[in-house]
């Protein structure tokens, strides 16, 4: 009797430690069970579809027991063979197999699984679907592996085209093993030798064992939800809600929760791969990631005051002198110098994305992850979802990001740094912004900004990208400047 594996509605006469043949894949046309093998019914072979090879008194459904009978079990001890003299070559198999000594198998009763290549332990019938269906298999790809619905047994699986068959290996009485009644083999070795040689049977042709994939790497970086406790909300922005946390209960971080919905899920694992290779004392570190479902984590570590916004604004900011001030643009021009080596562009560099510590040190943050917002988040049409008022023209009008767009981006921090925080360009709107940089207006020159950091932020402003100044350029300059001021200070 044949009947799909697991399939519902069936009915099993036989006892259950007793294995049936069965198909339960799909053809890519019909949408209906894989073709039963030689076109057998339920009742067992039909006298006018009978496969060639089949003798006509055996045409007929019959029980397992009436088939070859082996004379004893191998034990695992023995290596599976039987012996010489009690071998017998199962009726219907190839002539040449009569004439060797059949190595077999252990059947399911035996404790050791077999050892060979084509199968694969431990693998369920949808992780073998997965397995035959990717890449490098073909058609024609094949794997044994246990049974789900009789255990202790096993199933054949077989890649069609774009669908995968399942074949129950059924167990005789005797412990002989078969697809078709009355087609009994001592072993699993045997049985697929003989439907190699004689695959049209089930059509579908064993043309060689399943290739594994590569297993996976652990990725150290890569934590579950559960190692992190949210503890207070500390803001939030265009990538999502930023919270202070405890790691594994003792380590205080910070976890950025991605807004899914307006990030592109897809490259993310691309842009987390960049972040692990950066590593910069003016970067802010990263300590993991949970990408593994949502919402995703981005944790880093935490910095004590915050952004540099919000503190510049605050009473203890407000009461900073100048050198403290440059510290800071030095500080940053020196991260940002670091990503200009590496060709990284951070799109979205403002005081508000970067860091500072208890020791006034500051970070950048955020390198790179504006590249994840959607097309329709990221643009001018979406009014204050784009940083218009930190972004270059070109970045602005056409989504022409660089380095040089960044530099721009760092003339204005250089603005919100010597005026404490504040806004530029406060009173207009996105639109009149853009409208006024196009007619050349620029930022004046805040009360505590020496001239000729203003003079290097009018350079950060020119229109022609290839005529500002690169970030290695920027630290030299302001580092000099900070230099200077600290002797006069002396």
């Amino acid at each position: 009797m044949l009947r799909p594996e697991g399939g519902a509605g069936t009915q099993d006469p036989e006892p259950r430690n007793i294995l049936s043949a069965s198909f339960a894949g799909e053809p890519e046309t019909s949408g209906g069970p894989c073709p039963r093998p030689g076109g057998a019914t339920a009742g067992g072979w039909s006298e006018s579809r009978a496969p060639s090879g089949v003798p006509p008194e055996r045409r007929q459904s019959r029980s397992p027991s009436a088939g070859t009978a082996l004379a004893t079990h191998p034990s695992p001890a023995s290596g599976g063979r039987r012996n010489r003299g009690q071998s017998q070559t199962p009726q219907g198999a190839p002539a040449a197999l009569s004439r060797r000594c059949w190595k077999r198998m252990p059947f399911p009763s035996s404790s050791s699984p077999p050892p060979e290549s084509w199968y694969f332990s431990g693998v369920s019938r949808t992780q073998a679907q997965e397995l035959l269906l990717s890449p490098p298999n073909e058609p024609g790809a094949f794997l044994v592996r246990p049974s789900e619905s009789s255990l202790g047994g096993y199933s054949l699986s077989v890649r069609a085209q774009a669908s995968v068959c399942h074949y129950r290996v059924s167990m005789a009485a005797d412990g002989s093993l078969y697809l078709q009644k009355g087609q009994l083999f001592p072993g699993l070795e045997e049985l697929l030798i003989y439907y190699k040689a004689n695959w049209k049977l089930i059509q579908n042709p064993l043309l060689r064992p399943c290739v594994p994939q590569k297993p996976i790497q652990q990725d150290t970086w890569e934590r579950p939800h559960s190692e992190f406790a949210l503890r207070r909300k500390l803001g939030e922005g265009y990538f999502g809600e930023v919270w202070e946390g405890l790691w594994l209960g003792s380590l205080p971080v910070a976890i950025k929760i991605i807004k899914s919905a307006d990030m592109k899920l897809t490259d993310l694992a691309k842009e987390i791969q960049t972040l692990k290779g950066l590593r910069h004392k003016r970067l802010i570190r990263l300590h993991a990631v949970c990408s593994a479902g949502e919402p995703v984590y981005i944790v880093t570590e935490l910095m004590g005051k915050g952004n540099l916004r919000a503190y510049l604004g605050s009473p203890e900011g407000r009461a900073l002198c100048l050198s403290p001030l440059l510290g800071f643009a030095c500080q940053v021009a020196e991260g940002m110098s670091y990503l200009e080596e590496r060709r990284i562009v951070h799109r979205d560099l403002a005081a508000r994305n970067v860091l500072v510590d208890d020791g006034l040190a500051c970070k950048v943050a955020d390198f790179g992850l504006a590249r994840l917002l959607k097309d329709d988040i990221y643009s001018p049409s979406s009014g204050s979802k784009i940083p218009v008022k930190w972004t270059a023209p070109e970045a602005a009008n056409y989504h022409v990001f660089s380095q040089k767009s960044d530099v721009w981006s760092f003339g204005v921090l250089l603005y919100e740094v010597f005026t404490y925080g504040q806004c530029p360009y406060e009173g207009m709107t996105n639109h009149e912004t853009l409208q006024q940089i196009t007619r050349g207006y620029r930022l004046p020159r805040p009360a505590t900004c020496p001239a000729e950091v203003y003079v290097l932020m009018l350079e950060c402003w020119r229109g022609s990208p290839e005529e500002r100044p690169t970030f290695a350029m920027l630290w030299e300059k302001l580092h000099a400047i900070h230099r200077g001021l600290s002797r006069v200070l002396t």
